[in-house]
């Protein structure tokens, strides 16, 4: 366990040497546990819309709710680096992008992560001119899957997929981002653009196992979200059945 605070210039110092884990938090209890377990890293994802919030899909997702979570993740104080998700067109141009970004850093965010490569340049541009510290995320993009019919496809499977896929790792890397999700990408391909971008930590979710790190919605580690699982996700344990175990014993007690 780290005894000092984790910034990303620790996380890319791990590059090559050893991985790492990453889950969820989106409350404080959650994040206080999480970081007396060690998790070095902390994503206050916008997947809080569907497994706290109830939405369908992440597009429902706001920049007050954003702020909201950011800022009782942010309560705990925890050691580890803390990301805030830039939500579904908090985005849309640079100076959008830079506003909501620095939004969620005073919210208590060290890092903002948005969705896209190449067609968001001038945006992440504008957020590292800003001096905010920032994630990619390429592969699948939860935010643009309604325009992929509702479908979760993993990406990079034919040769232009590949292609787009590295050419966007690349284009972020330059940038100065210093780690990206790479989200149900071929785990080939998710393993090229580990070994071809070595200023920047890949973090895989369904990509394999050759990032320098995976991460987890932490409510889909611990079955707290029973009613949909991703099939590449066992649970470790079954919190939500214990909910219900716990209170139709005690309601039984009461009656």
């Amino acid at each position: 366990m780290e005894t000092e605070r984790i910034t990303p210039g620790t996380v890319l110092g791990w590059k090559g040497r050893r991985r790492f884990g990453a889950l969820t938090a989106y409350d404080f209890p959650m994040a206080r546990l999480l970081d007396e377990a060690g998790v070095p890293v902390l994503l206050v994802g916008d997947s809080l819309g569907m497994v706290v919030l109830g939405h369908p899909d992440t597009t429902h997702v706001t920049m007050d709710d954003m702020l909201h979570h950011v800022r009782a993740v942010a309560r705990a104080r925890p050691k580890a680096l803390v990301g805030g998700d830039l939500p579904f067109r908090s985005y849309d141009t640079p100076e959008l992008a830079v506003a909501n970004a620095r939004a969620l850093v005073v919210a208590g965010a060290d890092f903002v992560k948005a969705e896209g490569g190449r067609e968001i340049l001038p945006q992440l541009r504008a957020i590292r001119d800003a001096g905010i510290e920032l994630c990619g995320h390429l592969g699948m993009l939860p935010q643009h899957v309604l325009e992929e019919g509702g479908k979760y496809r993993i990406k990079g499977r034919d040769e232009a997929g590949r292609q787009r896929l590295l050419d966007d790792a690349r284009a972020l890397e330059d940038l100065g981002a210093f780690a990206c999700v790479l989200e149900l990408v071929a785990p080939p391909v998710a393993a090229e653009i580990t070994r071809a971008c070595r200023r920047m930590a890949t973090i895989g979710i369904g990509s394999g196992s050759d990032c320098d790190g995976q991460i987890l919605v932490t409510h889909d580690l611990v079955g707290a979200f029973p009613w949909f699982t991703p099939k590449f996700i066992v649970p470790r344990v079954r919190t939500g059945a214990d909910i219900r175990t716990a209170a139709a014993g005690w309601l039984a007690e009461v009656g």
